[in-house]
């Protein structure tokens, strides 16, 4: 049985069985099918589909936001952004994956010789709840236009998130079969991934799950995308713009209440402004309404269950016990629900399970650095590298210095996000490949060569 629990009340929303074996087949079957007719189809047919499936999004916007809200705790707001943020990668390539699948010509002695990117499949995509829309679109519009397939196996506590991704593609006239959902449990993977008829496999996670399905993947001779775990770096040189960094710094770490693999977790300073950074920081962060996330009034709703919050209250008090100073927070919230305070540590250091781990959820860790070099050494010691922000007015400087970051971004003066016209991925236990751009569109496809001698 797949539960769906409200995250603000705890409550149970309500119980899918499992898809059984027999479903699971059909759906394969169907897929497998139907994307062999679609790869047959032009380029510029598939893209343009996705101007349907982005006019379903919005035309259900409210609907959908709801069903995010419902099931994993996202504020109202920040939910109706994602949906609209899925329709506008969908617009997006569109218009832009005719170009990015254009045959690439090769110079050589031969006529018309070139590289061409042909779809490889049906693709089994195994998604996270956190941007239960977001996650699967960003996947699913440039492996569509590609002329990919695709099987979603989504969290298990995002039912019917999954379900209506499904019908959204069945709406717009994607080939029926063609984007397919699946409801099971995490041990049915993979046999999903051994199938033949799975061809490749994409996973947003955790490092630990990202590290099964690839030696499972890996067995089966499978390509895999995977976009894991992330300890992201928020550097603060002394001569950034503390207000503008400050305000920023809360919404990098707090946005999704800090459910985010891209979150800014470890906000490295330098000592000189550290003070100063810490109390504009906090600041802000006393501006964060933690409650209901259907009231507007609140910009952070709870945790998306029970076992993250106990996870994250477990990382700030043994990141206290070990030195850490609580400025603000550090307790879980009364009452129903996975609720948890809006929490800054200052005078973190690396070893400290703030500065080591993983934290996913709404704490902020100051670490304090003698200068720049000492904040890159920082920031690259870790086992993660995925994103990371550098904080600078001296932006020739700062062409030097996002050289050393190990990361697969480094955003200098703004927000780490995932744009769709940007190649999106890490490094490191962060994972490989990439998504988005016509980098991710690449991906799944073939990269053949065509070389055409002349004709005798």
């Amino acid at each position: 049985m797949i539960t769906s629990v409200n995250p603000a009340t705890g409550q149970v929303i309500q119980q899918y069985e499992e898809h059984d074996d027999a479903y699971v087949q059909r759906a394969l079957g169907n897929a497998a099918a139907a994307q062999r007719a679609w790869a047959r189809r032009p380029v510029a047919e598939r893209a343009g589909i996705l101007v349907k499936v982005a006019a379903v999004l919005r035309a259900h916007k409210d609907r959908f936001a709801r069903l995010i809200t419902d099931e994993m705790g996202k504020p109202l707001a920040e939910a109706i952004g994602e949906i609209e943020k899925s329709a506008a990668t969908c617009e997006f390539y569109a218009q832009a994956a005719p170009r990015y699948l254009a045959d690439t010509p090769v110079a050589s002695n031969a006529t018309d010789s070139a590289v061409v990117y042909d779809p490889i499949g049906v693709v089994l995509a195994i998604m996270p709840w956190n941007y239960p829309f977001w996650q699967f679109i960003r996947f699913a519009a440039p492996a569509l236009a590609a002329g990919n397939g695709g099987i979603l196996k989504h969290a298990n506590n995002v039912p019917a998130c999954a379900l209506a991704l499904e019908q959204v593609f069945i709406e717009a006239g994607v080939p029926e079969g063609l984007m397919a959902t699946v409801l099971v449990d995490a041990r049915r993977v993979e046999a999903l991934i051994n199938d033949d008829r799975i061809a490749a496999v994409t996973l947003t996670g955790s490092t630990a799950v990202g590290k099964i399905v690839a030696s499972q993947a890996g067995r089966a001779m499978k390509k895999q995308v995977l976009e894991l775990g992330g300890a992201d770096p928020f550097i603060v040189l002394q001569d950034a713009d503390l207000e503008l960094a400050a305000k920023t710094a809360a919404k990098a770490r707090f946005s999704n209440t800090g459910q985010s693999c891209i979150s800014s977790k470890r906000f490295i300073v330098e000592e000189a402004v550290a003070d100063r950074f810490v109390a504009l920081f906090c600041e802000q962060v006393r501006q964060i309404r933690v409650g209901n996330p259907l009231d507007a009034a609140n910009g952070m709703g709870p945790l998306a269950r029970a076992n993250l919050r106990d996870d994250l209250h477990s990382q700030v008090e043994r990141s206290v016990a070990a030195g850490a100073v609580l400025k603000l927070g550090g307790k879980p919230v009364d009452g129903p629900g996975f609720f948890y305070q809006a929490t800054v540590l200052d005078f973190v250091t690396p070893t400290m399970a703030a500065g080591a781990e993983e934290t996913f959820g709404p704490v902020a860790a100051v670490i304090r650095a003698r200068d720049a070099d000492h904040a890159i050494e920082i920031a690259n010691d870790t086992e993660f590298g995925l994103g990371a922000a550098l904080w600078t007015t001296d932006l020739e400087r700062a062409r030097l210095l996002v050289r050393r970051i190990e990361a697969g971004a480094v955003f200098v003066n703004g927000l780490v996000a995932s744009d769709a016209r940007l190649p999106f991925g890490g490094i490191k236990q962060s994972g490989y490949g990439r998504e988005l751009g016509e980098h991710g569109i690449r991906e799944f496809t073939n990269v053949k060569t065509v070389w055409i001698g002349p004709a005798r």
